[in-house]
């Protein structure tokens, strides 16, 4: 049942308003000023807050700012007898979801508060999705060697800091530059990744900086790159040890003017964005063999986060063996397998090359074809040879 606060110093009115809103179904609770009001935000979660303006001690735009503060999702209402235009655009212009003048329409306060149910309800829907989305993304373990990671990832993410993360195939790195960007002040802002192994190295620059229309061939309409997609968040190159020279060029030209030009273009357009670069190779050796650009190298790796192999960290094994079992068992709509002790123990005797995302596919396989339970047999039979 969606629950709303009604403050007013007005008795008649609380009562009134309780009455009608109780019998539309909601939950009521009542406060007779700001101060009373504020202490029930404080104690309670509500979906709506009715707020009267005019009311001795602290006024109702007092009332509101300190509400924003507490709860800002949830939709406040302001109501008042001795309305105007300049109180109403005060109120909106301090947060407020409406404002409604006395006497009050009775059909125009059911429609505001049903208007404003539906904003607090996407607002819950898209709580639930992103806590849905940060889990798929969590960097699950307790070992010292992972600690570290997440220790090193909380204290620079807040920061426009660049990292550069580096780390083996299948480690998780990009689990690593999420958190970094879920942590920062660009967290509302977009998370734009980039494959470079994965363009061919005569497209990458237009992946990244756009191009204009006409450019080349099949250059038919203008087109954004990454870089200006991700303006106000976060733009992550993985696997940059793998991008072509020229485009490694107008890289380091965006980070240090961040200003970029699309292919086939003269235009410079301003880009706001934080860059986080991953890569497997090192870099150190292939600035040596002059596939890499040793100035982009120290613009790029202000920040350095090594990401441990599995095999560096296997007492994480039961901890992530929980979690993807519960994450794939719910993929697939089934009840979660448990698995024994056992076949924890088997598991950590595998010599991980593929890292996490290998243990991920074993444990999908192992939940397919093992029974209710994972047990150290379905292991020897399933998983692959130990050590």
């Amino acid at each position: 049942m969606s629950k709303i606060l009604v403050i007013d110093d007005e008795r008649s009115i609380r009562s009134t308003l309780k009455d009608i809103l109780e019998y539309e179904k909601y939950q009521v609770d009542l406060a007779e000023d700001g101060q009373q009001g504020i202490d029930q935000v404080r104690k309670n979660e509500y979906d709506i807050v009715l707020c009267d303006i005019k009311m001795p001690g602290m006024d109702g735009i007092e009332a509101l700012e300190k509400i924003q503060i507490l709860a800002p999702d949830v939709p406040v209402v302001m109501i008042s007898g001795h309305g105007n235009i300049d109180t109403a655009v005060e109120s909106i212009k301090k947060g407020a979801f409406d404002y409604i003048e006395k006497p009050l329409d009775l059909n125009r306060l059911l429609i505001t508060i049903r208007n404003a149910m539906d904003k607090s309800n996407l607002i819950t829907e898209t709580k639930v999705l992103k806590k849905k989305v940060n889990k798929k993304y969590a960097i699950v373990g307790r070992s010292e060697a992972i600690q570290k990671v997440i220790s090193m990832a909380d204290r620079v993410a807040p920061t426009d800091a660049r990292v550069l993360i580096t780390g083996s195939n299948g480690t998780g790195k990009e689990l690593v530059a999420r958190r970094l960007h879920d942590q920062s002040n660009r967290a509302s802002g977009p998370f734009v990744e980039v494959n470079c192994a994965a363009i061919p190295s005569e497209l990458i620059e237009s992946e990244l900086f756009g191009h204009e229309k006409g450019a080349f061939t099949s250059a038919v309409k203008q087109r954004k790159g990454k870089f200006e997609q991700a303006t106000g968040g976060t733009l992550f190159l993985d696997e940059i040890g793998d991008m072509s020279l020229s485009a490694q060029a107008k890289v380091l030209r965006a980070l240090q003017e961040n200003i970029i030009a699309r292919v086939g273009g003269d235009k410079p357009i301003k880009v706001d964005v934080r860059v986080v670069a991953a890569t497997n190779k090192n870099l150190s050796e292939e600035i040596e063999k002059n596939n890499f650009r040793e100035d982009l190298y120290h613009r790029l790796s202000v920040i350095l986060i090594h990401v441990p192999t599995l095999n560096e960290r296997t007492e994480d094994i039961p901890d992530l063996a929980s979690h993807f079992i519960k994450q794939i068992c719910g993929e697939y709509g089934m009840p979660e397998k448990t698995i024994t002790d056992e076949a924890l123990e088997k598991l950590k005797q595998i010599n991980w090359t593929g890292n996490i995302r290998e243990f991920r596919n074993v444990i999908e396989r192992l939940i397919i074809l093992g029974d209710k339970s994972i047990t150290a047999n379905d292991v020897e039979n399933f998983a692959g040879p130990t050590k």
